[in-house]
C-alpha cells in the first residue's frame, strides 16, 4: 500500500511539474517584454535609422561601413529622406536611393542606443 501511494504521489508530482513547465515560458515572455522589444516589432524587417548600429547595413552592398557610419552619426532623423541632407557623394546618394525602401525612422530609444556607440556595438561574428 505504501508503494502504491508513493507511485501515485510521484505521478501527481511529475504531471504538476510538466504542466508548470509548459505554461511558464509564455507567462514569463509577456512579463519580460520591454520598450526595446516594442520598437523592434514596430520597425519590422526595415532598418531603423535612429535606432540601428552600422552592422544592420551589411545587408545592403556598398553601404557598409562608410555610408552606414555617416548615416548613423548624422541622426536623429524625422523622415528617411533627411539622410539626403548629409554630406554624401553622388555614389552614396545613388546607393541610398537604391535601398531607401528598406529604411524607416522611429523616435530614438535609449535601450537600443545604450552607450551611444552605434558604430562599434560589440557585436562580432
Amino acid at each position: 500500500m505504501k508503494r502504491l501511494v508513493a507511485w501515485l504521489m510521484s505521478g501527481v508530482l511529475l504531471v504538476g511539474l510538466l504542466v508548470g513547465l509548459a505554461m511558464a515560458p509564455t507567462a514569463q515572455a509577456a512579463e519580460l517584454r520591454n520598450s526595446a522589444d516594442d520598437k523592434i516589432a514596430e520597425r519590422g524587417d526595415k532598418v531603423d535609422l535612429n535606432n540601428s548600429s552600422v552592422r544592420r547595413f551589411q545587408a545592403f552592398p556598398g553601404m557598409y561601413p562608410t555610408l552606414a557610419g555617416k548615416i548613423v552619426l548624422g541622426g536623429p532623423y524625422v523622415i528617411v529622406d533627411d539622410v539626403l541632407s548629409l554630406d554624401l557623394t553622388d555614389r552614396q546618394r545613388e546607393l541610398f536611393n537604391k535601398y531607401k525602401d528598406n529604411f524607416t525612422v522611429t523616435p530614438a530609444e535609449i535601450a537600443l542606443n545604450e552607450g551611444f556607440d552605434r558604430i562599434n556595438d560589440g557585436q562580432y561574428r
